[in-house]
Parts: structure tokens; sequence; C-alpha cells
């Protein structure tokens, strides 16, 4: 197995399940014997406010934490996210954008506009860019709360790292009676890339 490491960020507002699509992601690297170093920041996320997770896997990890330029993918659960935290992803990094848009308060109130057409925005920022309809495709499955997971089976199979273990993982992690729903969103997630 080649152990070159990645470094991983997940950003997203709270109550989108960044945490849990995090831990999932770091068990998954762990049972595939990756080294896994995992650090959440979740301030005001019981409030909508940002949530952001570093992952870091490899041989060898020392640090959860990356700067600027260091991220080898950015996962947006929400596009004005990725805007937020585009300034991490490396210059040949990948970023997943769910496309998806959460109004922040001053939008809510009138006082400020969601940016127009922010999709084309980032995808002329980055050489590369993969929009996932994971919110669409969560509804479409009849629960938009495995949303994550379905972004999660999409960076996993960005990664190259589709294995039987995420099975395992998912039985592991998740309540038995979300355990289904949860598979077929994360396999529907692998089909989206």
């Amino acid at each position: 197995m080649n152990k070159s490491g990645k470094n991983v960020l997940l950003v997203g507002v709270g109550g989108q399940g960044t945490i849990l699509a995090s831990k999932l992601l770091s068990e998954g690297l762990l049972a595939l014997g990756y080294d896994v170093k995992m650090s959440e920041i979740h301030g005001m996320a019981q409030r909508g406010g940002s949530v952001s997770t570093h992952v870091r896997y490899g041989a060898r990890v020392y640090s959860p934490v990356m700067g600027p330029g260091e991220a080898d993918v950015l996962v947006a659960f929400e596009k004005m996210e990725a805007l937020r935290w585009l300034p991490y992803l490396s210059p040949e990094g990948m970023l997943i954008v769910n496309n998806h848009e959460i109004y922040p308060m001053p939008v809510i109130l009138g006082l400020s506009e969601y940016p127009a057409l922010l999709e084309v925005a980032l995808s002329e920022s980055v050489p590369r860019m993969l929009l996932i309809e994971a919110a669409e495709t969560a509804a479409e499955l009849g629960n938009p709360r495995v949303m994550n997971v379905v972004l999660l089976g999409a960076l996993v199979k960005s990664l190259g790292l589709d294995d039987p273990c995420w099975s395992d993982t998912l039985g592991s992690c998740v309540p038995p009676h979300v355990l289904q729903i949860n598979t077929i969103a994360f396999r529907k997630g692998l089909d989206l890339v």
C-alpha cells in the first residue's frame, strides 16, 4: 500500500455533519493502515457557524493542523464555506464542493446578498474542482441528513481509497437504525465521482 500522505480540510456550517464525516474519514484511514491526525474547530457550530476539520494522514503524521496552501483536498459542505477556506487549498489541490447554499443571517435579514454564480467563481479559482449534488442526492434518498456521507463517498473515491473497509467503518460509527441509509448514501457518493 502506498503510504504517501495527504492533507484534507473539511469545512461547513454547524449541523451539516462535518464532524461525523471527519470521524468516519479518520476511522476509515486508520483501518487502511495510515497514521492519522484530526483536529476540529466548531466554535459557534450549534448556531450555524463555521465548522472546520483538519485530517492529515500518511505513513507518519506529527501534527493535525495544516496552514494556508497546504490542503491537498478541500471538501466544502456549502459553497460560501468553500470560498472562505479557499486560501488553505494548495495550488495543485482539489476542491470538492457541495452544490448547496445556506444563507447566513445578514443575507436572511436583507443586509447583504449571497454571491451569485459562486460555483463559477470557484471553478475559475482552482484548476481541479468537483461540484457534487450531495444535498440533492440525500434528499432523493429520503434523508437530507446523509448529505455528509454522500460527500464522504465522493472524497474517498477522489482519493482513490475506495476499499471494503468503509462498510465496517460506517457500522462502527453510525447508530444501527441509520446504518442502511448511510451505507446507501456512501455508495451514491462513490458513484458521483
